[in-house]
């Protein structure tokens, strides 16, 4: 049974109605739990698929951005390879430091063309969920 306050609501685009419940949804006159939602989301293949491609991205990014900064701090701190000078008055250690700053940018537009690929999946994700493939 819809709750009075609830009669003369109207529904956002996917159909839904706010309840004022914490974590619950009204679809298609049926109380929606917020967790059996992201369930079926889960199970959907497009989701999947989003998830597997975002972590075979994510990780080895991870690792060489921190690799590529430690390994500035440990020449810093440790030996005197950067302390040699590269161009004029500067020194391979402002080099590499100015390259972290390149590198970041490169690795923050790389990231952002994945996951502009990666939105065509979590719509279709969505396709699925809406159409029932998602149980």
């Amino acid at each position: 049974m819809i709750p009075y306050e609830f009669c003369n609501t109207v529904p956002d685009a996917e159909g839904a109605i706010a309840t004022g419940l914490p974590g619950a949804t009204l679809e298609k006159g049926v109380l929606v739990e917020r967790h059996e939602e992201w369930v079926r989301v889960e199970r959907t293949t497009a989701f999947q698929e989003y998830s597997r491609k975002r972590k075979a991205f994510l990780i080895p990014a991870t690792i060489f951005f921190l690799l590529f900064f430690f390994v500035f701090v440990f020449l810093a701190a440790f030996t005197t390879v950067l302390n040699g000078k590269a161009v004029g008055p500067l020194t391979w250690a402002y080099i590499y430091g100015i390259a972290q700053f390149v590198m970041t940018w490169i690795l923050m537009h790389i990231y952002v063309s994945q996951a502009n690929k990666w939105d065509d999946l979590v719509e279709q994700a969505r396709r699925e969920v809406a159409e029932g493939k998602g149980r």
